[in-house]
């Protein structure tokens, strides 16, 4: 993954996210998988406890779940949101 992410170019830019969320998001995008935070910051090149406070950020905002194995993936709210088909606007912004 480049530092200026391909995703971030293609979907609307989002005040709340971080770097890290596209990347995360474009990981998704290309695996269709259940990943633990391990996997996906080894895959991205960031380092595992910040990738695992921005998966629950993503999963706080609906874009990703968190299933009972710990593992995460893709929302179908989350696919929309890659695909251009859900606005920034209407994402929820975590607490």
């Amino acid at each position: 993954m480049t530092a200026n992410s391909t995703l971030e170019t293609m979907v609307e830019r989002v005040a709340w996210m971080s770097p890290i969320d596209y990347h995360i998001l474009e990981f998704y995008d290309e695996y269709d998988i259940e990943a633990s935070p391990k996997v996906v910051a080894e895959n991205i090149g960031y380092e595992r406890v910040y990738t695992g406070k921005r998966l629950k950020t993503l999963t706080a905002s609906g874009l990703l779940v968190q299933e009972e194995n710990g593992l995460y993936q893709l929302t179908d709210r989350g696919r929309a949101f890659l695909a251009g088909d859900l606005d920034a606007a209407d994402l929820d912004e975590p607490a």
